[in-house]
């Protein structure tokens, strides 16, 4: 990976101006990433967001007292999707909303980074994929910031390097804890008619199978074990919701590759005791083993092994260092909100320089998006019917 572009190398930078559906949380995220954009060094391509779009009004007064970019707001995603000032869109609308929203964004010409998991279900994911496919010139990736850690990174070159040997086991998963609170209130996450029937794996899945999938890791069968723990909740207004949604899932999965075949155990939850964000991932292997979580972001550890050695694990702390140079010392520490950087350099990277980005780790693509539709979706026949669903894979375009 490319860490030492200079800005001598890249004199010319290439606005790129966004416009923003949905106001919300990670909207504002987007918001905070573009305005440390000097945080980046080196970079020829810089995110502008001229114009932001929530159906509720009050959504949108933050973009425009807190970014002076911010040329209009308004209600209606369609105002926004005609206005010449926005080449490319983050979109962050609740998943029912995926199929239509991502559909016209991507037929408006826009380039597209949107929220996992790119459609309620398979039927709506299948919608966006044929957008896709009408329009090949329009850039859209899925957001999923994690792999963007330096652990993470460390572990991307471990794999690219055939490091680990034969692979024995792979676990990855996306940990919450915040939904142990009984008195937490319904929000549409725990809704099917707004979040689907994946549930936490529509949700949180993305984030785990991302990695997984960019290795080729894909499963041959899969075995789910899916929890829906808090069956009710406080509605808001003294009375209580169902919460029909699955609040954890366990995917024990038989994964085949052209030389190998290995378990992989994923896992999403929303009601993990103790993690208040936690992703991870682990690969034991032959000749190597590795392991990262963002419960210790600074910490990565690996195990080197040949054939009768010492079998030990170890630990050092990695510096801060991932895909795009930054102004921070390697001494110092690595966060969530530098990860949104690093994604957003990577799909603005991409706009700006497509088969010729300034790094190679690209954001999570539409087909690794529609692989875990195929997933999931077999994921749930596998709880309905207590069985072991085989996938096969063709090309998914």
């Amino acid at each position: 990976m490319n860490r030492n572009v200079t800005n001598e190398q890249h004199p010319a930078m290439k606005r790129i101006r966004f416009g923003v559906i949905g106001c919300g949380l990670m909207g504002k995220e987007f918001a905070s990433a573009a305005a440390r954009w000097c945080h980046l060094a080196g970079v020829d391509f810089a995110p502008v967001i001229t114009t932001v779009c929530d159906a509720n009004p009050a959504a949108a007064e933050w973009f425009a007292a807190q970014v002076p970019s911010v040329v209009a707001t308004t209600t209606d995603y369609k105002e926004l999707l005609a206005r010449d000032d926005v080449d490319a869109v983050y979109c962050a609308v609740p998943h029912n909303l995926h199929a239509e929203l991502y559909a016209d964004i991507i037929a408006a010409g826009k380039h597209l980074l949107a929220e996992k998991p790119f459609g309620i279900d398979a039927a709506a994911n299948s919608r966006i994929m044929e957008a896709i496919r009408q329009h090949p010139d329009v850039l859209v990736r899925c957001s999923s910031e994690f792999p963007f850690f330096p652990g993470a990174m460390q572990i991307v070159k471990w794999v690219e390097e055939g490091r680990f040997g034969h692979i024995l086991e792979v676990e990855a998963g996306f940990w919450h804890s915040s939904d142990l609170d009984p008195t937490k209130p319904i929000n549409w996450k725990r809704m099917v008619a707004m979040n689907g029937e994946y549930g936490c794996m529509g949700d949180l899945g993305m984030h785990v199978v991302h990695l997984p999938f960019r290795f080729g890791w894909k499963p041959s069968s899969v075995r789910a074990l899916l929890s829906n723990v808090m069956e009710t909740r406080p509605d808001g207004k003294g009375g209580t919701a169902l919460c029909e949604t699955w609040d954890n899932a366990i995917l024990a999965c038989d994964v085949k590759t052209e030389d190998q075949q290995f378990p992989m155990v994923l896992s999403m939850k929303r009601i993990a005791p103790g993690h208040a964000n936690t992703w991870f991932i682990r690969i034991n292997g032959t000749r190597f083993s590795a392991e990262y979580s963002t419960k210790n972001p600074k910490q990565v550890s690996s195990l080197p092994y040949e054939p009768g050695g010492l079998q030990a694990w170890h630990t050092v702390d990695v510096p801060y260092k991932s895909a795009y140079s930054t102004i921070t010392g390697p001494i110092f520490e690595f966060g969530f909100s530098d990860s949104i950087l690093q994604m957003w350099a990577a799909f603005c990277d991409e706009i700006a320089n497509r088969g010729r980005m300034l790094q190679p780790f690209r954001c999570a693509t539409p087909e690794e998006a529609a692989a875990s539709h195929r997933l999931f979706t077999a994921a749930l026949q596998s709880q309905r019917e207590a069985s072991t669903v085989p996938l096969v894979w063709e090309e998914l375009h």
